[in-house]
């Protein structure tokens, strides 16, 4: 039996959010869908700057997700800046956050951003097949059965995060490659942001928009 709960995560501030959700256990992190532009131009990593965005209202959050991306970016190639470096602030105006990437030199963005919660729910009751038990009930499956009783205890609830990533040329001013990757049972907010971070980056140089 599977039973699946979806939130959807409309606002930045729902990293906050994910705190309550997480779950104190393993971790596994996949990319589930990738698109990129045909047109898509790469980054040429000859110390050109990529801006690391974690679109995150908490600052913690967004300094150390940010700071977790940049470490990503520059080990495949480019010179990974954290926004935040550049220009504090959850929400900052669009005008002067475009004019702090120009005198940085920054010629492209990757934003993480999360924007689903599932919530699945699974049981497995154990049957182990006929038995000579099963013949009779009284003297038989009545105390078998009950000596095997289905538990709460195998019940599970599995926590699944969906972020979606994009990565835009700010010379071509476009979007250039999107993904949506699925954690499983994060151990910590942190970590999801790390491993998503990895995940997105090793696509990046398999599509060639960055070269280790």
């Amino acid at each position: 039996l599977n039973l699946h709960r979806s939130t959807s995560m409309t606002d930045s501030k729902d990293w906050i959010g994910l705190y309550a959700v997480v779950a104190l256990s393993g971790c596994a992190t996949g990319l589930v869908s990738s698109w990129k532009a045909p047109d898509a131009e790469p980054f040429r990593m000859r110390g050109e700057k990529v801006a690391a965005v974690v679109m995150a209202n908490d600052h913690t959050i967004r300094l150390a997700g940010e700071e977790a991306l940049a470490r990503e970016l520059s080990a495949r190639g480019a010179a990974g800046v954290p926004m935040y470096t550049l220009l504090a602030g959850a929400h900052p105006d669009e005008a002067k956050a475009r004019a702090a990437a120009e005198r940085a030199g920054v010629v492209g963005v990757v934003v993480l951003r999360p924007v689903r919660i599932d919530k699945e729910i699974s049981s497995r009751p154990t049957y182990a097949g006929p038995s000579p038990m099963y013949g009779g009930f009284w003297g038989g499956y009545y105390g078998y059965g009950w000596g095997s009783a289905w538990s709460a205890a195998e019940i599970r609830t599995d926590t699944i995060i969906i972020v979606e990533t994009l990565v835009y040329s700010l010379h071509q001013n476009k979007l250039v490659w999107s993904g949506q990757s699925k954690t499983t049972n994060p151990a910590n907010l942190n970590r999801l942001i790390e491993n998503t971070a990895k995940q997105v980056g090793d696509e990046l140089v398999r599509q060639g928009l960055l070269t280790k």
